[in-house]
């Protein structure tokens, strides 16, 4: 028997060009090594329906050896039914005379008797004559091709139809693939994203999203999805956005070890439902504040006292310093505001705030001065250093009497039975956000309870 024979091929779909020899043994070893080395089952016939080829997952799927299929008239009688030979013979041999591959499905036979459903993708072989020479027939189980065609058909749609962002980052933590909906969250085109550095793309938590993306490569995926707070960069600014992040670690189905090609990435955008809890947590503390101020305040004996009270409760998780300023008596015509420093927090050492003792000399701010803008207007007014460095920051501060580490001020007026009687302002540094609206609400919450102390304490005589 020729060595082409114990390999699973005979010469009957072309000659031998290389002659008698040792390079004619080498070619056919190596077509048989090659053809034992694919991945899907293969067998050809020549023009009159003989098998000629038959390689290791043919025999793995059917348990017919290549000696024993090689050289069988057809499937008749050991691969297929008597009943469906003729039929199936046929359609394979039919794409001798039809262009490209043909798909089909049969039923066949296994050594033990038993039936496998087939998927097969059959093509004519030319001869040295560019005329059809046979066929061959690669086939799979039909479950594993469905399997297969399962993934393909999941990985398209992630990478197209998802309505959550995929990206598929390589070795190097650059987006390699990226969906539709990752690119739009991103700011940018899909391909423009492709190959550049996660920094260039992410103002803030890129770091982040790196050590992750890392983490995911040595060690495999985490067990659950992670929140990760990011500042996208887009032509309209940055945008702070909160994604719910899961990973996967690719590796390489055709190696013996696994070798990693990259992660993927599946996010949500939750920055609404997110921003929705933050904001229903910090009613909720800030609700508890003013009732336990309430509470406290209850108990003091002067009402001046009580006004301190409510203002270091308002403190907590809201700003970094605070003072009230009352209206001073104005002589009869004078059209300028003059306040009165009445209480402040200490600027050192953390502590209760403190009744000041020099009541009565005003403080000198001037007509643009946020704390008189906000007793002219009787309502909020709020200011912010801006983007100056930390020593004109420093200078903005002390110019409006505040302490020197005050980046962002928020003046609300004092205001009960119908008047005006000064403003408490609330100042934070540079470690915090500025004002903003729902904190205006907040501080006139504070601001109510805080008159209405001081109105008290100005109809109680001084000796009670």
């Amino acid at each position: 028997m020729s060595a082409s024979r114990r390999s699973g091929t005979t010469d009957e779909l072309g000659p031998d060009e290389s002659g008698p020899g040792r390079e004619g043994s080498d070619g056919s070893d190596l077509l048989a090594a090659l053809l034992d080395g694919m991945d899907a089952a293969l067998c050809a016939f020549d023009a009159h329906g003989t098998v000629t080829h038959w390689n290791r997952e043919a025999e793995r799927i059917l348990g017919w050896s290549a000696r024993e299929a090689v050289g069988r008239a057809g499937f008749a009688g050991w691969a297929v039914r008597s009943a469906d030979a003729e039929e199936v013979e046929a359609r394979l041999l039919s794409a001798m005379d039809a262009p490209g591959r043909q798909v089909n499905e049969f039923a066949l036979l296994t050594k033990d008797g038993g039936r496998v459903l087939v998927r097969t993708q059959s093509a004519a072989v030319p001869g040295p004559d560019g005329k059809p020479a046979g066929v061959y027939c690669a086939f799979s189980e039909v479950h594993a091709q469905i399997d297969l065609e399962r993934s393909i058909a999941l990985s398209e749609a992630l990478l197209d139809d998802a309505s959550w962002g995929v990206v598929l980052v390589d070795a190097d933590l650059r987006p390699a693939v990226v969906n539709t909906h990752a690119a739009r969250a991103l700011g940018t085109g899909r391909t423009a994203v492709l190959g550049r550095p996660l920094g260039e793309l992410l103002a803030q938590g890129a770091e982040e999203l790196e050590s992750a993306l890392a983490h995911v490569l040595a060690e495999g995926a985490p067990p659950a999805p992670a929140e990760l707070w990011v500042s996208v960069r887009t032509p309209e600014g940055e945008r702070r956005r909160c994604w719910r992040s899961g990973f996967v670690r690719l590796a390489s189905p055709l190696a013996e070890e696994p070798v990693p090609l990259g992660v993927g990435w599946l996010f949500q955008d939750v920055t609404e439902a997110r921003q929705g809890e933050q904001e229903a947590s910090l009613l909720r503390f800030r609700a508890q504040q003013l009732h336990r101020a309430a509470r406290a305040a209850a108990e003091c004996e002067d009402p001046a006292e009580a006004a301190t009270v409510h203002l270091d409760f308002a403190l907590a998780g809201f700003a970094d310093h605070a003072l009230i300023d009352r209206v001073a008596e104005c002589p009869e015509g004078a059209g300028t505001v003059r306040l009165v420093r009445i209480a402040a927090t200490p600027s050192g050492a953390p502590g209760p705030s403190r009744l000041d003792g020099r009541a009565g000399l005003p403080v000198r701010y001037g007509e643009s001065h946020p704390a008189v803008q906000c007793v002219e207007r009787a309502g909020s007014v709020r200011a912010g250093a801006g983007a100056l460095s930390a020593e004109d920051a420093r200078v903005w501060a002390l110019g409006r009497q505040w302490p020197e580490d005050a980046v962002y001020a928020l003046c609300t007026v004092l205001r009960s039975r119908g008047r005006t009687l000064g403003a408490v302002t609330f100042l934070r540094g540079a470690g915090r956000h500025a004002f903003e609206r729902s904190d205006a609400m907040y501080a006139e919450d504070v601001a109510v309870r805080i008159a209405v102390a001081l109105d008290l304490a100005s109809l109680v005589p001084p000796e009670h």
